[in-house]
């Protein structure tokens, strides 16, 4: 088994976004292959995505987040031995991803016309919710030819390319911010400051038995190991204990 990465936000604002880079993957993957299989995680993704993004300010996250990505871009191109053109590429997009964040009208709010999709929304948010004699219009739409399904799984899709490009932009760049160190502990369990920090990375040995539970914020953050356990579900691992660990 090769080495498990896991990730832990310290703060809403990372939250939010980790949750939302899932959710985009899902409706990537969902969408890809054969969409009778995977419509329902699919559709369940999409309106997750629409709730995270009516429900919270995810939008003004992120233009702040490019705001200071852009003057860091900025002042990285003055540094001697810098690559240039990989530089110069992100700086465009970021400001390409600004000017879109910017508009008055969000394209992703299109899909409040599309009636296909506000017509099943209701439906996914009730258990068992999505049978075909609830949904007919749904079942009919399987229907079709699934290169038909899936170029038009892909317009929707588009509809939150500026939210999704910018969120996996700023997750590379925080992602950046550490290096992974290895870390030993003598009983499984590592603490530490947590001030200025939004993720926390950490990194599991190859064929490690354990895998961490994260505790805290934004001031003091906490790692304890566990491993699986029959009886108990899990428990602590009190013993010597490596690890890589990446504070972003």
């Amino acid at each position: 088994m090769s080495p498990v990465l896991f990730e832990h936000p310290l703060n809403e604002r990372i939250r939010n976004y980790l949750k939302l880079e899932q959710l985009f993957k899902c409706l990537d993957i969902s969408s890809s292959g054969d969409i009778h299989s995977s419509h329902i995680t699919f559709f369940n993704s999409l309106f997750s995505i629409v709730d995270a993004l009516e429900r919270n300010d995810i939008r003004g996250d992120l233009i702040k987040e490019l705001e200071k990505l852009e003057q860091h871009l900025v002042v990285w191109s003055q540094a001697p031995d810098i690559d240039t053109s990989l530089l110069e590429e992100n700086l465009k997009q970021t400001v390409y991803l600004l000017c879109e964040l910017k508009k008055t009208k969000q394209q992703w709010l299109d899909y409040r016309d599309i009636k296909f999709l506000t017509g099943l929304k209701q439906r996914f948010a009730m258990q068992g919710g999505t049978c075909a004699f609830d949904l007919p219009q749904l079942h009919f739409w399987l229907s079709q030819n699934n290169n038909i399904l899936q170029t038009e799984m892909k317009t929707w899709i588009n509809l939150f390319s500026s939210i999704s490009n910018s969120l996996f932009i700023s997750l590379k760049f925080i992602r950046l911010r550490g290096e992974f160190i290895k870390i030993s502990t003598d009983n499984g369990f590592y603490q530490d400051n947590g001030e200025s920090l939004s993720l926390l990375r950490i990194r599991t040995p190859e064929n490690a038995n354990f895998y961490p539970t994260v505790s805290g914020n934004k001031f003091r953050y906490s790692i304890r190991f566990v491993i699986p356990c029959t009886e108990m579900g899990r428990r602590y691992l009190n013993q010597p204990t490596d690890f890589e660990l990446a504070r972003c």
